[in-house]
């Protein structure tokens, strides 16, 4: 007999019993507040067409890393699970890389992705038993019905969720012609851009001299010229501003900062754009980028995201054959004190600036992160991130930020993800945590349950409305 599928309604609160009950007084509070998603990476065309997702695969499973890495790593090729081959389409069968993965779904226990995939099977599509091979035809056939009908088209799905903002990510070589779209249609959607100029700034991407090609021809200007190089950025961040950005987003290996004089950064430019690339130019000029882009920041107020510390695209057979984003990222030791001081100097006294600064490296929470952003006024602490947006890690930020950051220098939770159908799931887990954490202060006397669900509404909608200029 295929196990039941069931949500506890007291999953993820503490299981002493003062706090256990705080906490579910608290998320009764938040449960049902809209959904504030301001930065992640599903795909503008979804809701600029509005069509139908094509089958359960190539919506909850290809776009997923946190579930094909898991796979992967177990012997499962991307080939089976249909994950397309750099610059391809998806091959094979869809319904044999659904079986792929019930067959695998034990591989999931204890992790995150269990939590959302449980919470979108019951809450979306209605499903009571557990995923598995046995089930594995019965989800494909009640998923693939459900997809063909308008309740589950993007724009609906959206409406269902009750998402007030969704953010994606765009870079300035993007005509952004969805967002266009999704603005010239009428619906009533808040579906927004965010500027994600990694291509055009770092010379070690392998799209970078393509970006920069499309760069000049979307604004007109000598992007080879230091002068039209800072002037194009300008051009697009305006016009993703105009698109609704509220935000830039910055993916460097570190969080580097630097602030050359402007005869150094131009002729560190030229080196770049005559191809003198070596691993530290390269990095001096995401460095250098991070302050032009605060100083940016401070002329059209778009709030500045910075995501550093990952090793991307680490499988470098994975890399060259399937491309990038694909569960081969895997995080580094990063430094912030040393690092930001640059940008710190420069512009971290100026409440005017709003920079986010994210991990992957939870080694630095109390020690370099909290101190930090507990002093400056121009920085924020995005949530616990990627490898960490999990029950413990979301435990462990607050454990590790509240006592010298507080609440207030954090922007609440963003889901940062490709998989649509997983974002409530996600929002709900941050809240649950975030609620269990203020019921054990309230339990402890640390808190009146008054203050908790004032804490509890701003970490859930507030604060991220407020960071990023929602």
């Amino acid at each position: 007999m295929p196990r039941p599928l069931r949500q506890h309604p007291d999953r993820l609160f503490p299981a002493e019993p003062n706090a256990r009950a705080a906490a579910r007084e608290l998320y009764a509070s938040v449960k049902a507040l809209p959904i504030l998603s301001p930065h992640g990476h599903t795909d503008p065309a979804w809701f600029a067409t509005n069509e139908a997702f094509a089958d359960p695969t190539d919506l909850l499973l290809a776009p997923d890393h946190y579930l094909y890495r898991m796979l992967y790593s177990q012997g499962v090729s991307l080939e089976r699970l249909r994950v397309p081959a750099h610059g391809g389409v998806a091959m094979g069968d869809p319904r044999e890389a659904w079986r792929t993965l019930a067959g695998h779904m034990y591989l999931f226990r204890g992790t995150p992705s269990a939590l959302w995939l449980t919470h979108v099977f019951t809450e979306v599509f209605g499903l009571d038993v557990a995923l598995s091979g046995e089930t594995a035809d019965l989800y494909y056939d009640t998923i693939a019905q459900a997809l063909a009908t308008d309740a589950f088209r993007p724009r609906a799905l959206f409406e269902r969720f009750n998402i007030e903002v969704l953010a994606t990510t765009e870079s300035p070589a993007d005509s952004l012609n969805h967002h266009h779209a999704i603005r010239d249609s009428g619906w009533k959607g808040r579906v927004i851009t965010a500027y994600r100029p990694d291509p055009v700034i770092d010379a070690e991407h392998e799209a970078f001299g393509a970006s920069l090609e499309r760069f000049a021809e979307l604004t007109g200007q000598d992007v080879y010229d230091w002068a039209g190089y800072l002037e194009a950025h300008r051009i697009r961040r305006a016009a993703f501003a105009e698109a609704g950005a509220t935000s830039t987003d910055h993916g460097h290996p570190t969080a580097a900062t630097a602030d050359l004089s402007p005869t150094d950064a131009e002729a560190l430019f030229r080196d770049l754009i005559a191809g003198d690339v070596t691993p530290e130019k390269a990095e001096l000029f995401r460095a250098q980028m991070l302050t032009e882009m605060a100083a940016m920041s401070l002329d059209d107020g778009l709030v500045m995201q910075i995501h550093p510390g990952s090793f991307r695209n680490h499988n470098r057979l994975l890399f060259e054959g399937y491309g990038r984003d694909k569960g081969a990222d895997i995080p580094t030791r990063t430094d912030y004190v040393s690092a930001l001081k640059p940008l710190l100097d420069r512009f971290g006294n100026d409440p005017r600036l709003s920079v986010i600064v994210f991990t992957l490296d939870e080694t630095s929470y109390a020690r370099e992160l909290a101190p930090l952003a507990g002093h400056y006024p121009c920085l924020k602490l995005g949530p616990a991130w990627w490898f960490h947006d999990s029950p413990e890690g979301m435990r462990r930020f607050r454990e590790q930020t509240t006592e010298t950051a507080g609440f207030y220098n954090t922007v609440g939770f963003n889901d940062d993800t490709r998989a649509f159908l997983s974002i409530p799931a996600r929002h709900d887990v941050a809240r649950r945590v975030d609620c269990a954490f203020l019921g054990k202060l309230v339990a402890e006397h640390r808190l009146d349950i008054d203050e908790a669900g004032e804490v509890a509404a701003d970490l859930a909608y507030n604060l991220p409305k407020r960071a990023y200029k929602l």
